[in-house]
């Protein structure tokens, strides 16, 4: 990818609303990110050995809380758990607004209907529901941080 395609994907992210891009191919992988001051950062990965494909920092040092790094131990331990899974692209948010109490906490019990939290894409926020029956076990996406298609967002035991 040369740098033209990579100006027209940044216009076409300021046209669209767009705060994050991401594609990847054989042959490289490229991520443009709007900060929160309007500027562009961009990520651009040539082929490389395995090693190197993890190296681009999606979750920043400050999402690794002490709590939850005490507690993967024991979801990873434990057989029978499910991942509640992000549907989407977007910003993961564990409360409807940041002065509000998260939808759900460790511990809790919640059904098919129970909103566990929000993604925002494209300044659209879209409530996520548990979808099974179960037991919270542990909270695995840092809040107010990115979170991919496919990224687990809890670990829950099924009832």
């Amino acid at each position: 990818m040369d740098l033209k395609e990579i100006k027209a994907v940044i216009d076409l992210m300021t046209k669209n609303g767009l705060s994050e891009f991401e594609m990847e191919k054989p042959e490289f992988k490229i991520r443009v990110r709007r900060g929160n001051n309007g500027e562009y950062q961009t990520a651009a990965i040539a082929p490389a050995p395995a090693p190197l494909q993890p190296a681009p920092v999606v979750v920043p040092p400050s999402a690794a809380a002490p709590a939850p790094s005490a507690t993967p131990a024991t979801p990873a331990r434990e057989s029978g758990l499910k991942q509640i899974l992000s549907p989407m692209v977007g910003t993961f948010y564990r409360s409807p607004s940041p002065d509000s109490p998260s939808y759900i906490e460790v511990g809790q019990e919640v059904n098919e209907e129970t909103v566990v939290c929000i993604i925002e894409a494209m300044k659209v926020m879209n409530e996520i529901k548990a979808e099974m029956k179960g037991v919270i076990v542990e909270v695995l996406a840092p809040n107010n941080k990115p979170v991919e298609f496919g990224k687990p967002l809890f670990a829950i035991r099924p009832l």
